[in-house]
């Protein structure tokens, strides 16, 4: 390519790029496989509430592509949350140690390299250390826990009466223990109660209701619904430096649990939704979301869930929440969702077979027609840390496509070890918040109170009526002895008469004895 061609694409990337507000660099432009020194690729901060998608083949280098946005990111001040269902993330804590191939690299693109560490604060859905994330069932609401449950419309309106139910009668629904303890009560003890009230509730319902919570707590929900509640407002956390931190949901052990990382991920984002000010039309955003094999949430997703996520990702941006999926193929992401994302770091994907091929052709439509690429070669032709990119200018247009040369990480490219890991748990602000397990009195421990003083009630009550029936059977017993008593005591008291025949009679007896032993 002509000198007069490399200064066309340089001018056409350089002016796609060109913006007056924050931004991050994240690479340089390449042409004809070498980067253009000083064709930087730019992801501006007003844009980056308008969510992302980074794809690619497994050891392509989505996940040094994502550690590159958050550090840069911390570095602006703004928070991150990473879902790390891999385990690889940690490292960020800790400074790179350096290597001549990162010099290399930032040389080629000409962007400086500072080895950094990043401020991190660690996270758990379940028992691995880290700060314990917990929502109550009274914070999900009806709709939402209807939704995760993937209920019908008559099991949804149960749940609804239930919530009502707790509400009139100030029941805190806590823990999934409660809910189930109520919805036992509806259907047994309390069933004339909430018949009289709120009309019958079947219990073929309310058991599909108790099979499905079961489901959920099979794969560990227990250990997150309860207290005490995770506040978002502690994800927006900085440093005394002014940098964001980096949050780090630890999710090793849930890969085989979707339905629990589904049910955190909704909470989530209704919690912030409903919790964060609009921000409006603003330079930056308040909070990036990371989501690691999002094909998590998508492939277990019923089609309530799905719908629900499809309406948070399109009005979340309007909180300053940026939504970024990373995935291996973009064909994972619903396209109601794919749709959404204005931010795209595509890095190379492998054509093994021919369903592989259709994947790429179908990769390719995705991003904005160049006049320096045929985007379908390049994608299985792109080297590790390299990708394609297209972002949104400062006015919502999509930057010009470039195969870009990424820059490499500043924290380090591995795990902390078990004793960096207690040394950062150790010293955690939130986990002496939100570690200490608080059981107070709730749904569960009144109903059972309730229910016991019920049955005391009916014992005593059951006590007095056998009290009385033995009362009234011994004074009937006395009446029917006085009766035969005084019957007896009549057939003895003979009247003139008898006692007349009586005699008469006797006195024959005793002359006609006396007249056989004259006769002898």
């Amino acid at each position: 390519m002509s000198t007069l061609d490399k200064d066309t694409f340089f001018k056409y990337i350089t002016d796609g790029n060109a913006t007056k507000g924050d931004f991050i660099p994240i690479g340089a432009a390449m042409l004809e496989g070498e980067p253009l020194a000083g064709a930087h690729v730019k992801i501006p901060l007003k844009t980056m509430n308008r969510h992302g998608l980074i794809a690619g083949a497994t050891g392509t280098g989505k996940t040094k592509s994502l550690q590159v946005l958050a550090e840069n990111l911390s570095d602006k001040g703004i928070p991150v949350l990473l879902m790390d269902i891999k385990g690889d993330l940690s490292g960020i804590a800790k400074a790179s140690p350096g290597h001549p191939k990162i010099d290399e690299r930032h040389a080629k693109i000409e962007l400086p390299f500072e080895a950094k560490a990043f401020p991190v604060e660690l996270l758990t859905l379940s028992e691995q250390d880290g700060v314990r994330l917990r929502a109550t069932v009274s914070e999900f609401g009806p709709i939402l826990l209807s939704r995760i449950l993937d209920l019908t419309d008559t099991q949804s309106g149960i749940v609804a009466v239930i919530f009502k139910y707790c509400d009139d009668h100030k029941l805190p629904l806590l823990d999934l223990k409660d809910f189930k303890k109520i919805l036992q009560y509806a259907t047994q003890e309390g069933k004339a109660e909430f018949t009289e009230a709120y009309g019958r509730i079947s219990t073929a319902s309310t058991g599909a209701i108790l099979r499905k919570i079961i489901e959920l707590e099979q794969q560990g929900a227990d250990l997150f619904f309860g207290e005490t509640s995770f506040e978002v407002d502690d994800l927006l956390r900085v440093d005394e430096n002014g940098r964001g931190y980096i949050n780090i949901l630890r999710l090793t052990d849930l890969q085989d649990r979707p339905k629990l990382f589904s049910t955190f991920m909704l909470s989530l984002l209704a919690e912030i939704y409903s919790t964060f000010p609009e921000q409006g039309d603003s330079d930056r955003p308040e909070l990036i979301l990371f989501i690691d094999e999002a094909h998590l949430i998508f492939n277990e997703a019923s089609k309530a869930l799905l719908s629900q996520i499809e309406s948070i990702v399109k009005l979340i941006r309007s909180k300053g929440v940026g939504l970024y999926f990373v995935t291996q193929n973009p064909t994972d992401v619903p396209e109601a969702v794919l749709g959404q994302l204005g931010l795209k770091i595509q890095h190379a994907l492998r054509a093994f077979t021919a369903k592989d091929r259709k994947a790429i052709k179908l990769t390719a439509q995705n991003y904005p027609d160049s006049d320096y690429y045929d985007t379908t070669e390049i994608l299985t032709s792109l080297g590790i840390g390299e990708a394609l990119v297209s972002a949104l200018d400062e006015k919502g247009r999509p930057t010009p496509l470039a195969a870009t040369m990424l820059r490499a990480p500043m924290s380090r490219m591995d795990v902390l070890t078990d004793s960096e890991l207690r040394d950062l748990i150790d010293g955690s602000k939130l986990a002496k918040k939100y570690n200490a397990t608080i059981d107070r009195e709730s749904a569960y421990e009144i109903l059972n109170e309730k229910i016991k003083k019920a049955e005391a009630e009916e014992a005593k009550e059951k006590a007095r009526l056998e009290k009385e029936a033995l009362k009234k059977a011994a004074s009937k017993q006395q009446s029917r002895s006085k009766s035969t008593s005084r019957s007896r005591s009549k057939s003895t008291r003979m009247n003139p008469i008898v006692k007349v025949l009586t005699s008469a009679t006797f006195i024959r007896s005793v002359f006609g004895i006396l007249t056989k032993v004259l006769k002898k």
